[in-house]
């Protein structure tokens, strides 16, 4: 299911940098949390995967609804959790980017809080040898009524680490390409980590965003654009998303998520 179309409530970007706070009313927000939203909570590639790696394995009826059973989350996904998975299938629509392997999987214990990189993908270039770059992303969710709200320090700190920080950024390779070895996507992690290396480790596509649920204010981003436009490199295309969510919705992500996962189940 394709993404909703959201209203431009203000461009604030500088260049290079793109920034740019985009609106959605209820309906628009009903209809994220009831496909892209639900697949990335619940993880349905991952589970299909692990059905067929399984699905052979058992034989009886008593193995077999042990294996639903198995597959079935029931963690109830946190506000935040919720307003970051919007932010994931906005930047795999807008950018066109791909992330293929959540966070999430890397939880021993699903109701922590996960480490890193919030967002750790590829994207694609108009380039038929090397076809894919590196696409990394932050993610904060507030509820603060101030602009910029206090999680812009730490959003903004981890962009500029993005950005200019190679250590931050080879990590971020080795836990990919850790991940893709025999995997179906291991020819993209191939693609981008030859452009990451081949261009001092600047060919990367940085993305940071904001999910909020006030009345859009340019004064959320725009500060972090400017710093981040001065000595940008070249080849790093960063960009800024602010989302507004209708007044006071992001108190009620969790409960919307849990509906319509239900609704599916």
């Amino acid at each position: 299911m394709p993404m909703p179309v959201p209203q431009l409530s203000y461009d604030t970007g500088t260049p290079p940098v793109i920034a740019h706070g985009l609106s959605y009313d209820d309906e628009q927000v009903g209809e994220v949390l009831s496909g892209p939203v639900k697949e990335i909570l619940q993880d349905t590639s991952g589970n299909d995967e692990l059905q067929e790696l399984l699905g052979s394995v058992v034989s009886t009826e008593f193995e077999q609804d042990g294996l639903r059973e198995l597959l079935a989350d029931d963690t109830v996904p946190n506000n935040w959790r919720v307003g970051e998975a919007i932010a994931e299938a906005f930047v795999a629509d807008k950018g066109d980017c791909v992330f293929p392997w959540p966070t999430g999987r890397d939880l021993k214990n699903p109701n922590a809080s996960p480490a890193g990189c919030d967002l750790t993908g590829f994207q694609p270039v108009d380039d038929e040898v090397l076809p894919y770059r590196f696409a990394f992303g932050e993610v904060k969710t507030s509820e603060h009524n101030q602009s910029p709200p206090s999680v812009m320090t730490s959003l903004g700190g981890q962009l500029f680490g993005l950005r200019d920080n190679r250590k931050v950024k080879d990590a971020l390779c080795r836990y990919l390409g850790h991940h893709a070895v025999r995997a179906g996507w291991e020819p993209m992690f191939k693609s981008a980590a030859k452009r990451y290396l081949s261009s001092d480790t600047t060919d990367v596509a940085v993305y940071g965003v904001l999910v909020r649920d006030i009345e859009p204010n340019a004064l959320d981003i725009s500060g972090r654009a400017r710093a981040l436009a001065a000595n940008c490199p070249q080849q790093t295309d960063i960009e800024m998303y602010a989302l507004y969510l209708p007044l006071n919705a992001i108190s009620t992500l969790s409960g919307r998520a849990q509906a319509v996962m239900r609704e599916a189940s």
